[in-house]
């Protein structure tokens, strides 16, 4: 079986052009396949369309797309949506994905907490369950068994046939390799097999287990700021940092998948310590744990909080000098590390995500963007557009059950 791994696509015109791309190359006993992937896919990031649109977007012959939806609706992939009115002609039938064909499951494991989201076939989120982790560095094991309990209870009464798949983001590396492992030296996690934990625990859906800023980097190239761009890096500032590199409208994995480990980029030789073990590392400075930690240093009697979104709140609201002074070399240190990303990868649009950086963009992205300037080069900074993202600060999950509907586009049946 080809695994959704194998091949990405990541901005969601861009994934409908690669499958039609794909018909050309496919075989003849492939080709009703590669059809079905494509028209179903343009129906979920277009529709609702008609035959004639489906025809004349994908270059399809008129019999060959009434024969496929033909197919997919028998199925109950997708539903009739309506009509319109055709130039001289019979009112055109609207089609679109059917939102319960089926349900997805997304999971972030993020480095305070664990989220787990319920989604049907479009995109509209049913059912959340939020829960903090007990540990800066979680027992594998304990946080397998809060993604069995947090998808049972957002799955509720569902039928287990029901159940497309279940996605799940985490931070560190996630090595796509039988088993997939996890390595996350900052949360203590080495080589583990978090999909295997979870099938030990009776989960018996498919599962696809991807690094949270690529998950989110999927959902805002699908939904999001990255729309439209085929060059992008979307990155992610949280408790940690990382990035999403796409070229070409693909994501850039690496040798091992390691791809993307924006926070560990030297910024500062001999610098700070970072959680990685090594100095100088952005992350040990635009990080919210190295952002506070910063704090701390020049403002002593500062009280330890549980709760890192309300204390980097609390200190872009501080207003005063320290605090100010802390904003600022903060957002040197992200706008240098931007223009690093801009000089490495060339790419059109530069998305700002994760709960920290969205409260760091709102208050500082002008700062950011010329700090960006400065250490970028010329010719690259003038066509890169800097943003925040869109789809808000807990979009990890929500990426996550974009896996498994990927996964269904590509093969327009249920994995």
């Amino acid at each position: 079986m080809t695994r959704f791994t194998d091949r990405r696509q990541w901005s969601g015109e861009g994934f409908a052009a690669v499958v039609r791309i794909e018909v050309e190359r496919a075989t003849t006993r492939d080709m009703r396949r590669r059809n079905r992937s494509t028209l179903l896919s343009e129906l979920f990031f277009r529709g609702p369309l008609s035959r004639h649109d489906l025809s004349r977007i994908t270059g399809l012959s008129a019999a060959t797309a009434s024969s496929v939806t033909g197919e997919l609706l028998q199925e109950g992939l997708i539903i009739e949506a309506g009509q319109i009115d055709s130039d001289g002609g019979r009112p055109r039938v609207l089609l679109r994905v059917n939102p319960d064909f089926g349900r997805l499951v997304g999971a972030d494991v993020g480095e305070t907490g664990v989220k787990v989201e319920l989604f049907d076939l479009a995109m509209h989120r049913l059912a959340t369950v939020d829960e903090p982790l007990p540990s800066s560095r979680p027992d594998p094991e304990a946080v397998a068994g809060q993604l069995l309990a947090g998808i049972r209870e957002v799955l509720g009464g569902t039928d287990p046939a029901d159940v497309i798949g279940i996605g799940i983001g985490v931070p560190g590396t996630v090595e796509q390799s039988d088993p997939v492992r996890v390595h996350a030296p900052t949360i203590g996690w080495r080589g583990i097999s978090l999909d295997g934990l979870l099938r030990d625990g009776g989960l018996t859906a498919p599962l696809f287990v991807e690094n949270g800023a690529k998950s989110l980097g999927q959902a805002e190239m699908w939904f999001g700021a990255g729309r439209g761009a085929a060059n992008a890096v979307i990155v992610l500032v949280g408790s940690g940092v990382g990035a999403a590199v796409i070229t070409n409208g693909t994501l850039y994995r690496g040798a091992s998948s390691s791809a993307g480990e924006w926070g560990h980029t030297t910024v500062v030789y001999g610098g700070r310590q970072c959680r990685c073990g090594a100095r100088g590392c952005l992350e040990a400075y635009v990080g919210a744990e190295g952002i506070l930690d910063r704090y701390r240093q020049v403002k002593p009697d500062l009280v330890r909080g549980t709760d890192e979104l309300a204390d980097v709140a609390a200190l872009i609201d501080a207003g005063t000098p320290e605090a100010d002074a802390i904003l600022s070399e903060t957002a040197g240190m992200l706008g240098a590390g931007i223009g690093n990303l801009v000089n490495l990868f060339n790419p059109e649009r530069v998305v700002l995500g994760g709960w920290a950086g969205l409260a760091l963009g709102a208050r500082l992205l002008p700062q950011i963007r010329a700090a960006a300037g400065e250490q970028a080069l010329e010719h690259p900074f003038g066509q890169v557009s800097i943003e925040l993202c869109e789809l808000g600060p807990d979009a990890v999950a929500f990426g996550a059950a974009t896996l498994p509907m990927a996964e269904l586009l590509r093969r327009a049946s249920r994995p």
